[in-house]
């Protein structure tokens, strides 16, 4: 699956135009956000914790149209919890969205 991971940052230029202070703000909580999703991901032994972090995922990755991370997010609310192959997959989409930056 490709990622753009600089979709994120169109899409806070979008919403606050050019003030960079503003854009590395908004980018800092959406990652915090992102990132503590897929540690509770990471922590899930039951199908509802595992769902509803998930479905968060998906919420976050769709107030920032990133529809690659959705879809990732989608595919985690349908797997068994603690999926490791989705566990990689997610955390390597959160480190190219670092990356990228």
């Amino acid at each position: 699956m490709s990622y753009d991971p600089g979709a994120l940052n169109a899409a806070l230029a979008a919403a606050v135009g050019e003030d960079r202070l503003l854009i590395e703000d908004l980018r800092a909580a959406f990652m915090e956000s992102a990132e503590r999703q897929v540690d509770l991901l990471g922590r899930a032994r039951c199908d509802a914790n595992w769902q509803l972090a998930a479905w968060r995922l998906k919420g976050l990755a769709a107030s920032f149209g990133l529809t690659s991370l959705m879809a990732m997010a989608d595919e985690a609310a349908d797997a068994a919890p603690g999926d490791p192959r989705i566990l990689r997959r997610l955390r390597a989409m959160l480190d190219d969205l670092t990356l990228g930056a």
